[in-house]
């Protein structure tokens, strides 16, 4: 199949992505405005961004090329301070922020990453949260969800993952198997998944792990249960796939985030808060993990068998 109609496939339509431009420039006086009002009251917004693969050829949706990855991180020097996620972290936490910022992350751990993206966020003194999933590391098996796409691309070795803890990057946990955790009330396997899997990686590489990043991390990916046991666990924060920004003086321990598709306006019109979406997913989910009530699960066989390898292929170590 040609690469080229690949990343046709892969990629947003022109006409929605002209569509998409035309909205973000008749919006541009409300975002001044509303940025002005948010400086004032020193509650500018903190963006956390997240990425999948960066690489030359896309052989699935989630990958963005490296000429519009450097594009993007342009266009984000020029327009944030960008913080690591602790900063952050920090930020909302205080309830005060007056200067916009962003941080990036990576989730699941892709071998290409390390080719050109992360070599550019070095150069550049970038800092960056890396998300792996321990059982594609430890064994090299392709991501089932790039099997599902028909192209598998390799995931990171553990030597390429303790490089970079060496190196200074925050390396956080994806879990285990990068399973669906919302499909899951077993409280061992949830265990199993946020905290062996987390204990494991720390001994790897030498170097705490301190976030979570939900597979998947949409609101039916995450349960309160799931979320009270890593915040339990001790981890400092939990990181969602929800789209919004995080304001100050909102739920530091969820971090919400936007991912990051293979165009620049679809990152200059979610980063500097689409007025649509400003408060799109705050109130709603979050109050309802904030309570740590547990709602109704279910855990398919799949899910069951999953979960049984983890715990057999962590305990075996």
């Amino acid at each position: 199949m040609n690469r080229a109609a690949d990343r046709k496939d892969t990629a947003m339509p022109y006409w929605k992505l002209f569509l998409l431009s035309l909205y973000y420039h008749a919006t541009r006086p409300v975002r001044w405005w509303n940025h002005l009002r948010a400086v004032a009251a020193e509650r500018v917004p903190v963006v956390i961004l997240f990425y999948h693969r960066v690489a030359a050829v896309a052989d699935n949706p989630w990958t963005v090329s490296n000429n519009m990855f450097s594009r993007q991180l342009a266009w984000l020097r020029k327009n944030f301070e960008l913080v690591p996620l602790a900063e952050a972290q920090r930020r909302i936490r205080s309830g005060a922020n007056q200067r916009p910022c962003a941080t990036i992350t990576f989730d699941d751990g892709y071998a290409d990453n390390c080719a050109y993206a992360l070599p550019l966020l070095a150069e550049q003194q970038i800092p960056f949260t890396y998300f792996v999933t321990l059982h594609n590391v430890l064994s090299g098996e392709p991501f089932s969800h790039d099997l599902i796409w028909g192209k598998p691309c390799p995931p990171n070795t553990l030597e390429q993952i303790r490089a970079l803890a060496d190196a200074g990057v925050e390396i956080g946990s994806h879990g285990f198997s990068h399973t669906d955790l919302g499909a899951i009330d077993d409280q061992r396997l949830l265990s199993c998944e946020l905290i062996d899997s987390r204990d494991e990686l720390q001994r790897l590489i030498g170097s705490p792990v301190r976030y979570f990043a939900f597979p998947f991390g949409h609101p039916k990916n995450i349960t309160p249960l799931a979320v009270r046991i890593a915040r339990q666990a001790g981890y400092h924060a939990v990181c969602s796939a929800y789209g919004g920004l995080n304001f100050p003086g909102d739920d530091g321990f969820h971090l919400l985030r936007i991912g990051v598709d293979d165009d620049l306006i679809g990152l200059k019109n979610a980063a500097t808060g689409d007025p649509r979406k400003l408060r799109r997913w705050r109130g709603g989910p979050t109050k309802q993990y904030d309570d740590m009530g547990q709602r109704p699960g279910r855990l398919s066989s799949e899910s069951s068998d999953t979960q049984a390898h983890c715990a057999a292929e962590l305990t075996g170590r």
